[in-house]
């Protein structure tokens, strides 16, 4: 079975770089048990395929939140030194417990390493536990579909730079277990037990809860449902793009609403939404396009504004929405 898994993961990193033609590859390093397997499982494809000439380098964010950060560092710089391959560390100066923060800042800085260094691909450790406890935690924000869909196998970050998950259908345990047979050298992170962080809590305590109590295979139940999400919500973008194309004036910033009146809720809202974005480069939140909606149900005649901006505002009449700037 681990003979199989790990095949699997080899076999659709041959078939990105085969596909896309690359071979600068940037390995986000976090000191887990799941970076620790995917440096094993490169290092051996590397082995196993230096006719295609792959560069890989190693990226390491330090937040400071361990006591024992720097021997920390020590450790992962004495590790990742067999590879032969380049490391990078960043550290974090301001010690921020916010996990939104956090990641936000930690997909910048690997982001824009990789746009310097001319990386191609981005592999990370997320795995299928790590896609449950994001569905969680958007579920309890009220998040909209589209975030859960967030941690899939492959996604673009820039234009010539993809995001590889190859972990991601294979759970924490199942890692664990994989990293035993192989003897790989796994440590415990000490961050994993900071109660104050709202994903530990989802990870030590929902989750075993709903397992214990409600549903064993809740991450399985779960990844079904993401699946079907990401179906359901390709299906809503190709009909937003075009419901946009056909709204949209041809010599004007203006949308026609006629059209959109006669469209499902759900159509109206992301199609207003493409429509800032493509024109602006803002979002709006869900409660302002809804009053928008809302607005444009009883418009007869008479020309009224919709929305306002600091610099701009949605003004209907006749048939469009027109921004006029102010």
């Amino acid at each position: 079975m681990i003979k199989s898994q790990i095949s699997k993961i080899i076999h659709s990193l041959a078939q990105l770089i085969k596909q896309k033609h690359m071979n600068q590859i940037l390995v986000a390093f976090s000191g887990g048990q799941d970076s620790i397997l995917l440096v094993y499982l490169l290092e051996n494809f590397i082995k196993n395929n230096r006719a295609n000439k792959i560069k890989v380098s190693y990226i390491y964010i330090d937040h400071q939140w361990k006591t024992n950060s720097y021997e920390q560092i020590k450790h992962i710089i004495k590790y990742l030194k067999l590879t032969l391959n380049k490391i990078y560390i960043y550290q974090i100066k301001t010690n921020i417990l916010s996990e939104d923060i956090c990641r936000k800042y930690r997909g910048h800085i690997i982001t824009q390493h990789a746009i310097e260094y001319k990386n191609e691909i981005i592999i990370t450790g997320h795995n299928l536990t790590d896609k449950v406890e994001t569905f969680i935690h958007h579920t309890i924000r009220g998040s909209s579909i589209e975030s859960f869909n967030s941690l899939s196998i492959e996604s673009k970050v820039k234009k010539n730079i993809t995001i590889f998950r190859p972990l991601i259908n294979i759970d924490r345990e199942a890692i664990y277990w994989i990293c035993k047979k192989l003897y790989l050298p796994i440590w415990s992170d000490v961050t994993n037990y900071l109660f104050n962080i709202e994903r530990n809590r989802i990870r030590q305590e929902l989750v075993p809860y709903i397992k214990k109590y409600m549903s064993q295979n809740i991450e399985k139940n779960i990844s079904y449902l993401i699946n079907n999400y990401l179906y359901e919500n390709d299906y809503i973008k190709q009909n937003v793009i075009k419901l946009y194309i056909q709204s949209i004036s041809t010599n004007k910033i203006a949308i026609n609403y006629i059209l959109l009146k006669k469209q499902n809720i759900i159509l109206q809202m992301r199609t207003i939404q493409l429509f800032c974005f493509h024109n602006f480069q803002i979002y709006i939140s869900h409660n302002k396009i809804m009053n928008m909606i809302k607005k444009i149900r009883y418009i007869i005649t008479q020309p009224i504004t919709i929305y306002k901006e600091q610099f701009f505002r949605f003004v209907t009449n006749k048939k469009w929405i027109y921004v006029i700037l102010d």
